[in-house]
């Protein structure tokens, strides 16, 4: 783990992503398409303050937002759309949510932003749901940072499913991901909820691609260390075979075992 490099840019590509992310698109549109959905809902004034509803089949049980991946600089919710069916047929309310991305907003800034999602995701989906806070890869990051904000006064998260994250942002000062991220080393540290888990935050479960880079697995197991060290309860999912991309079919599909640890946060 020597190359940071290597380890989150180009150990992490794949020959098989483009046509993955080609499909993910069309599943995604179609979902769009064919579900009861509510689309660019806003939660706050900037332009990606917006998120997708898709609404539970029957009576719900609970709520899942769902931030998406792209190092904190790319890629939008609307290419992982193919997500929400299953979890809507299994009883969730799903929200696909967008937020600023660096340049524009400092890392800081993205997660103050995103912090807004949450109230109005309740409001719409309806207060007194179980929340499930899901990322995946800089989307596990601010799932996991915004379980650590959470302030007493506001209802408790059922849970934190968290995706491929980076939860220590240190190694990616000196990879060309940060040329958009303009990040420190202080400021990469402040950013990164591995060094600031505490007690009484929420389950988790920290998911990572088995065929991932070293680095990438490290930070789960990393996570996961840290989450059960202060006292929460987490378990840690290694999918056999799966890379940074391909992990989302289990996590996106009914009869899986990563699926059924995702509805497990949720206590039923």
């Amino acid at each position: 783990m020597d190359d940071p490099q290597y380890q989150y840019v180009q150990g992490q590509a794949r020959p098989s992503f483009p046509a993955l992310l080609a499909d993910f698109q069309a599943r995604s549109d179609a979902a769009a398409a064919t579900s009861p959905c509510r689309l660019d809902l806003r939660y706050g004034p900037a332009q990606r303050q917006r998120f997708d509803l898709f609404p539970a089949h029957g009576r719900p049980r609970g709520i899942m937002a769902y931030f998406h991946a792209g190092y904190w600089q790319s890629r939008d919710k609307s290419l992982f759309r193919f997500i929400a069916p299953a979890y809507a047929e299994a009883g969730l309310h799903v929200a696909l949510v967008n937020y600023p991305l660096c340049p524009e907003v400092s890392v800081a800034a993205l997660v103050d932003a995103a912090s807004a999602c949450v109230p109005a995701i309740r409001a719409e989906a309806g207060d007194g749901l179980p929340l499930l806070l899901a990322g995946h890869s800089a989307g596990a990051h601010i799932a996991a940072e915004l379980a650590l904000r959470r302030s007493p006064a506001e209802p408790p998260v059922a849970g934190v499913a968290a995706l491929s994250g980076i939860y220590d942002l240190v190694p990616l000062v000196s990879t060309t991901l940060n040329e958009k991220l303009q990040l420190d080393a202080d400021g990469a540290r402040a950013c990164s909820p591995l060094h600031r888990v505490r007690a009484a935050v929420a389950p988790a479960l920290v998911a990572v691609g088995a065929a991932e880079t070293p680095a990438f697995l490290a930070q789960a197991r990393d996570f996961h260390r840290a989450w059960t060290g202060a006292g929460n309860p987490a378990v840690l999912h290694e999918e056999d075979g799966a890379d940074h991309f391909s992990l989302l079919e289990a996590f996106a599909s009914r009869g899986q075992r990563l699926f059924d640890r995702v509805l497990g946060l949720l206590g039923t």
